[in-house]
């Protein structure tokens, strides 16, 4: 199953990021060699939010990322949530719909 992290950033997360992206993109590295961290990163223009996507069997990996992150922890991301994402189409979908015959 794949989940979404989704955060909401501060308007100064861009000027205070740097004191906190060291250790934030340690801990986004990790969960990507344990291999619940598939990609992750911010949205631009505007820098408003970001969104991780993990995969596993619950989205107990995404919560516990969020609950340690610095980017959480000194306010920079000022709201947070994971929802869950039926993928049905593509090599890494985990649940693969294919119309009949195909």
């Amino acid at each position: 199953m794949h989940y979404f992290l989704f955060y909401e950033v501060s308007n100064d997360y861009l000027a205070r990021r740097g004191e906190f992206r060291a250790e934030h993109l340690k801990l986004a590295w990790q969960a990507h060699e344990r291999g619940e961290l598939v990609l992750a990163g911010a949205l631009g223009d505007p820098v408003d939010s970001a969104v991780l996507l993990f995969t596993g069997d619950s989205a107990e990996p995404a919560q516990r990322f969020a609950a340690a992150d610095p980017y959480v922890r000194h306010g920079l991301v000022t709201r947070w949530q994971v929802r869950p994402w039926t993928t049905v189409v593509g090599a890494e979908a985990a649940t693969p719909v294919r119309p009949d015959g195909a």
